[in-house]
């Protein structure tokens, strides 16, 4: 799966425009942004009790991880790609848990592992990739 696929998981969350103009960094860092987002409304929707509106969001984040995952380039990518594939299987696995067991913390820990990743991306220059 190619930057652009994986940003078909974003692209219905935010304006489709932006995502069909965007380079394929640019794309990575919008898939990063979503995840972040969607985590942070759960946490928010979790703590006053919207079961509902919280399992939406744990779900659009995990779909979005998702596509970052589906964005790795194995070939390519080697041992970091694998890395990151690990990486990412895990916070999905630590999502499904803090939406079964109520578990902000659980959240916030997505949230700062996906934020050094965004942060890593961020300083790799667009044309690199």
């Amino acid at each position: 799966m190619n930057a652009y696929q994986a940003a078909q998981h974003y692209s219905s969350v935010k304006n489709q425009g932006s995502v069909l103009d965007a380079s394929p960094h640019r794309l990575i860092q919008m898939l990063f942004e979503g995840a972040l987002e969607r985590i942070a409304q759960a946490k928010g929707a979790m703590l006053q009790n919207q079961v509902a509106r919280k399992g939406e969001l744990i779900s659009k984040a995990i779909n979005i991880v998702g596509g970052l995952q589906g964005s790795l380039n194995d070939k390519e990518g080697g041992e970091l790609a694998a890395n990151l594939e690990g990486l990412y299987d895990y916070i999905v696995r630590r999502l499904i848990k803090a939406n079964l067991s109520n578990d902000p913390e659980i959240l916030d820990e997505c949230g700062r592992l996906l934020g050094e990743l965004k942060s890593g991306w961020d300083a790799i220059a667009p044309e690199v990739s």
